[in-house]
């Protein structure tokens, strides 16, 4: 491999940060067959589907990019504010699927 090809799969391991688990993206993930990750802030939906072909070995259809902006919170007296987060929905083409758990169910 090139310096080139290597620096990019670097960038491509640093694109994804999480797969996100609750209902909502469970519910989304059965019926239309989407994926939810936590992204870099930075990310870019060419850098994210390339991520995922990448990582998983898939055929990406569409990718959707959501920006959350941080609530502000208090602790006791103190004034906080969580961080802002970037999740991605990526669509799979007819037929593909990404297994995170890797155990099988009986």
């Amino acid at each position: 491999m090139s310096a080139s090809t290597v620096k990019n799969a670097e960038r491509l391991l640093q694109v994804l940060l999480s797969p996100v688990v609750s209902e909502k993206s469970t519910y989304v993930g059965e019926k239309h067959n989407q994926y939810t990750f936590r992204v870099a802030a930075d990310a870019t939906k060419p850098e994210i589907k390339a991520a995922v072909e990448f990582m998983f070995n898939v055929k990406v259809a569409s990718v959707n990019v959501v920006n959350q902006n941080g609530k502000e919170k208090r602790f006791g007296r103190f004034a906080g504010r969580r961080s802002d987060t970037k999740k991605a929905y990526v669509s799979l083409a007819a037929g593909q699927t990404i297994d995170f758990g890797g155990a099988e169910q009986a």
